[in-house]
Parts: C-alpha cells; structure tokens; sequence
C-alpha cells in the first residue's frame, strides 16, 4: 500500500487564495480544493484532480498560487499502480 502525502501549510494557503480568487479558472480551482482536502488528510489525487492539475500548470493564464497548489495535488498522486 501506498502511504499517502500531505499538503504543507504553504501549498494550502496557496489553495484556499486560488478557491477565493474571482478570477481562477474552474480547473484551477478543482485542483486546489483537491491541495486543501488533502491537507487534513492522506487521500490520494483522484485522477481527474490530477488532470486538472496538469491543465492548470499547463496554462499561461495560471496564478503563481494556483500552480502551487496544482503541483501540490500533483505531488500526491501516486504513479504505481495500486494493489
């Protein structure tokens, strides 16, 4: 079994800024509620957390905020395969 990650207190401030922004994308935001849900807990990113992650590092538009926060929800998806 895959022991889970955390989001640090930084990844999680950086969150809830890019949840609070007005001007956030829909996939931007997905990713970092998926941050802020797992700073309480060792879920593991779901994978459509994860792509939305991806799209938000991807893009040009991206706060510095909402990329950390989408690389932190990346950091905690597990690339095995689960058993």
């Amino acid at each position: 079994m895959v022991k889970g990650r955390q989001t640090g207190k930084a990844a999680a401030t950086a969150a809830g800024k890019t949840l609070a922004s007005k001007t956030a994308s829909k996939t931007a935001k997905s990713a970092a509620a998926s941050a802020l849900t797992q700073s309480k807990s060792a879920e593991r990113t779901s994978k459509s957390a994860a792509t939305a992650a991806g799209k938000t590092l991807a893009s040009k538009t991206a706060s510095k905020t909402a990329r950390s926060a989408a690389a932190s929800t990346l950091a905690q998806r597990s690339t095995g395969k689960q058993r």
